[in-house]
């Protein structure tokens, strides 16, 4: 862990690894550095079965964002990932702390792949996470984990404001209902709401099969 000369809280796992993939074996080490990078929010074990904010279709989201993953880790382009903590942390926990904020083993970080650690829905604010992507030279993030109408979203809008070209894949994400004045939203309106405003202004939203496609 890190901080920032203004003080914010950052989080890096091995970010001197991180930013010197993009080279796969057998190219020329000259090779251009990959420009786009995977971003994966919060999936977490509090947002699956047994955990204390349960998801609709949090495990179908976990498979498909490692399908991205493995397709980065192929290419070797960056991926970052995203670990909502309590207040009172401020570290990284892949094996300690609190269970429940434990990243999910469907989208375990391996060596060298950075995790950048936050404390509120918008993974930019008190980060260094634009630090971070400034450093590897990327200028399209891929996004994706959860929630969807919060944590997905907050980066998303945070991403374009920033100057990012943004993709959000609309299947490796997930959410839950809500309720707002007497009035009851199933997660799979929430889940639309969210994209539709996404896709509005902020980013391109394709599925995991779309995404895949594009980067073959």
């Amino acid at each position: 862990m890190t901080r920032s000369k203004a003080g914010t809280m950052v989080c890096v796992l091995a970010l001197a690894t991180a930013a010197t993939t993009g080279t796969p074996p057998g190219k020329e080490a000259a090779m251009k550095a990959p420009t786009t990078a995977l971003l994966v929010i919060d999936i977490q074990n509090f947002y699956f079965e047994g955990g204390r904010l349960v998801l609709v279709g949090p495990v179908e989201a976990s498979r498909h964002a490692l399908a991205l993953l493995d397709r980065f880790r192929a290419r070797h382009w960056p991926v970052i990932h995203v670990q909502h903590l309590p207040k009172d942390q401020s570290a990284p926990s892949p094996d300690s702390g609190d269970p429940q904020y434990r990243i999910h083993a469907d989208v375990l970080p391996l060596p060298g792949e950075t995790v950048i650690c936050k404390h509120n829905a918008n993974a930019f604010r008190d980060t260094d996470l634009a630090a971070v992507l400034g450093k590897l030279g990327v200028t399209k993030l891929v996004i994706c984990g959860m929630q969807t109408h919060m944590c997905v979203e907050a980066a998303a809008r945070a991403a374009a404001d920033l100057g990012f070209e943004v993709t959000v894949v609309r299947d490796a994400c997930a959410t839950r209902a809500l309720a707002f004045n007497g009035v009851d939203v199933p997660a799979a309106l929430v889940h639309a709401a969210a994209l539709a405003a996404i896709a509005n202004s902020y980013a391109r939203v394709v599925s995991t099969e779309e995404e895949l496609a594009e980067l073959n």
